[in-house]
């Protein structure tokens, strides 16, 4: 029984460590995207298809 504790203790010790490791990566700016803004301009914008053909209704008589 005591070894569940001590690999509770261990596993949550682990976890405090990345999430720290983590949120000190985000503070720094490790995750910032630098490069799609510089080479957004490159790619094309979808055009944008314009509905040229009318639908015709027909009256049935």
């Amino acid at each position: 029984m005591s070894v569940i504790y001590i690999l509770l203790a261990i596993s949550i010790s682990v976890a405090v460590v990345f999430f720290i490791a983590f949120i000190l990566a985000v503070r720094s700016g490790q995750y910032d995207d630098s490069y799609t803004p510089s080479v957004r301009m490159l790619f094309e914008d979808e055009l944008i298809k314009e509905k040229n053909k009318k639908s015709i209704l027909t009256k049935k008589e």
